[in-house]
């Protein structure tokens, strides 16, 4: 399977999880990827797993939020393959608190890395796409790259606890159709999908998991409570949880050329799941 044969592409997030699954997934089409995660071991885990099955990657760790992030990432593309076709947008975790109880940190904190991490991101690649896209014009050819930004049906209908993390995957909704309407000359297709219920370590059950993880230094609760999960899956016509794999082909959709005539879209990934 080589659809993405010489493509290069760009995922944030890409250490663990739902980021891994999609890595893997563009990696076996034949694109070359540049993974990031916050801590290094996961990230380079990756990359090298890529290598190991006969891929090209490498890995640009640490945090979206870092001023300087977008420039080192995208430029590590261009000046080690030449190149930037597809971007995603898919770091992130959650930060949650009824909104009485919510610290301007943690509301801050949720828009710098679903919301401004990716406008930074997408800021940082306009200029070598501008070039590119003009060369490829002038010599006649159509080439089409692509943007999938990574939301959540919580930016879709909200989630009680999340006020935060929903007005950033919202926001993402209006910046993805901001840029379809901005970069369509370039032949940039941007789309979002937007995830339901994924199982991964920030979704498991609380008992079975860590209780915290470390982002920058914060001890940040993660997991569901059990009864939240069984009342979750019951709402999903397909009756379960989505894998991490079965997220990566969502995005993977977005990614392929069968959706070089589709732009501004959003495709919830969720069983079903309408709130």
């Amino acid at each position: 399977m080589t659809k993405l044969k010489g493509k290069v592409a760009l995922i944030t997030g890409s250490g663990r999880g739902i980021g891994r699954a999609i890595a893997l997934k563009l990696a076996s089409e034949g694109a070359k990827v540049v993974v990031n995660d916050l801590d290094a071991a996961p990230g380079d885990a990756v990359a090298a797993e890529i290598r190991k099955g006969g891929g090209e990657a490498i890995a640009i760790n640490g945090s979206v939020s870092e001023t300087g992030f977008s420039d080192r990432f995208v430029g590590a593309a261009m000046e080690t393959f030449g190149g930037l076709d597809i971007i995603i947008n898919n770091a992130g975790y959650t930060w949650d608190s009824t909104i009485q109880k919510m610290t301007d940190e943690q509301f801050q904190a949720m828009l710098d890395v679903h919301l401004v991490a990716p406008f930074r991101l997408l800021r940082a690649a306009s200029e070598p796409i501008r070039i590119m896209a003009k060369k490829e014009a002038e010599a006649g050819r159509e080439v089409f790259r692509k943007v999938v930004n990574i939301s959540s049906i919580a930016g879709l209908y909200g989630n009680a606890g999340q006020a935060s993390y929903s007005s950033a995957k919202a926001s993402l909704i209006g910046l993805t159709r901001t840029l379809c309407k901005e970069w369509g000359r370039y032949k940039v297709n941007v789309n979002c999908v937007a995830f339901g219920l994924i199982n991964t370590r920030l979704t498991q059950p609380i008992e079975t998991q860590q209780k915290t993880i470390d982002v920058a230094g914060r001890d940040i609760k993660v997991g569901v409570q059990p009864q939240m999960l069984d009342a979750m899956a019951r709402m999903i016509p397909l009756g379960r949880g989505g894998t991490p794999e079965e997220a990566a082909d969502a995005v993977y959709l977005f990614c392929s050329p069968e959706s070089n005539y589709i732009s501004g879209q959003v495709v919830v990934c969720g069983g079903g799941l309408i709130i």
